[in-house]
């Protein structure tokens, strides 16, 4: 049987706060950059979001040929040094008041996205300010966190209580928990399509997370 319980439960991961319905999955191969971090956190990252890509049958490229590179993460120590970032308020508006913001709710983190003509994701932005737990917790854990939080645009509550990742028992680092590689996997289904605003979208993702390779033995 499924994870999920009923179509509710998932469409609960991408409702809005206003109540809105909003999916998103990127329609194009994905290629990361990261900046401000050394080589081993920096394969760390690339290697966390490979993984999620894979799970979701999507692809990985080198350069994307319009923008280069269209997944970006910044990894800094306060938000103001987002603003010596060159060119970067031209990528993301209003980017003083934005750094404002997120330096007055003492925020650890702050996505963002951009979408072609189909609605789908053309690119993301990941800013993680490494303080506080952030700064305690594993890179591998912070990565695949990450990964899985820009693979799909989740609703603004999707994981306020609770995470996507799990600990298992005798483990060290901490995995994807299976419901949501479900609804990965299901979201990059061929036959799905790469936008939805109407909240039946969630019941076709709850019809294929029935299927027998999504069941539990």
């Amino acid at each position: 049987m499924s994870l999920f319980a009923d179509p509710a439960e998932i469409e609960t991961l991408f409702t809005r706060q206003d109540g809105s319905y909003a999916f998103a999955r990127w329609g194009r191969p994905i290629a990361p950059i990261v900046f401000g971090v050394d080589d081993a956190t920096l394969q760390t990252v690339k290697g966390a979001v490979e993984a999620v890509v894979t799970l979701a049958g999507h692809q990985m490229a080198e350069t994307d040929p319009e923008l280069g590179s269209n997944l970006m993460f910044f990894f800094f120590r306060d938000w103001a040094e987002l603003l010596d970032v060159p060119d970067l308020d031209r990528m993301i508006p209003d980017l003083a008041p934005l750094v404002d913001r997120l330096n007055k709710a003492d925020a650890a983190h702050y996505r963002a996205f951009r979408f072609d003509y189909q609605n789908a994701i053309q690119a993301a932005f990941v800013f993680i300010r490494i303080a506080g737990a952030a700064a305690k917790q594993p890179a591998e854990d912070l990565a695949l966190s990450q990964a899985v939080q820009i693979m799909l645009m989740w609703g603004d509550q999707a994981f306020a209580t609770k995470s996507p990742l799990a600990l298992m028992p005798g483990q060290k680092s901490a995995v994807l928990r299976p419901e949501i590689a479900g609804v990965i996997a299901a979201a990059y289904d061929r036959m799905m399509p790469s936008f939805a605003d109407d909240s039946s979208h969630a019941l076709r993702l709850f019809a294929r997370l029935q299927a027998p390779i999504f069941n539990q033995s």
